[in-house]
């Protein structure tokens, strides 16, 4: 099996568990925070796909989705264009509410379109490309990839963690 065939699997069950912690959700179960300084499902998993957007696209030197799909204007967030979530304060939080989980299943199914498409076109060198040297050791596309499949994975997770909690107190 080769790297690519790996992270090509591992950005597939992002995938997956996306699809799994929206299904059937409705906006007051997507959008709920449990504290007001806690985040909603909403919010993780448009997050977790604005990263993957933002930090493929600018490693393969590609237009972001949530731009050239116009899916910042189908969101109608009131947040900069380039926005992905990073350091945002609750009321930024709050600020991310959706009407519908096929909303957030769009994007991020466009989104995996996008990533699949580039890591389908990997080489084992490519993996040893810098693309970020702001960081020392500067990073690699590998270690970018790797670290944005694990931050997407562990907030998919909070998001299913979120959908559980919410069921069990409607029980």
């Amino acid at each position: 099996m080769h790297a690519k065939d790996i992270l090509i699997d591992g950005y597939g069950r992002i995938q997956e568990e996306v699809h799994a912690a929206l299904d059937g959700l409705g906006p007051d179960e997507l959008n709920h925070r449990p504290t007001p300084g806690a985040n909603s499902i909403a919010w993780l998993v448009w997050h977790l796909t604005r990263v993957q957007d933002d930090h493929i696209a600018d490693a393969f030197g590609l237009d972001q989705v949530w731009l050239s799909q116009e899916w910042q204007k189908r969101f109608g967030l009131d947040l900069p264009a380039h926005d992905h979530g990073y350091g945002h304060t609750p009321a930024q939080v709050a600020k991310v509410k959706v009407d519908s989980a096929e909303l957030l299943t769009g994007y991020h199914d466009a989104v995996h379109e996008q990533t699949l498409g580039v890591l389908r076109s990997l080489a084992a060198k490519d993996l040893e490309r810098i693309v970020d040297e702001r960081w020392d050791p500067p990073v690699t596309l590998g270690v970018r990839l790797v670290s944005v499949l694990s931050d997407d994975l562990q907030h998919v997770g909070q998001a299913a963690y979120l959908r559980g909690l919410g069921q069990s107190t409607a029980a």
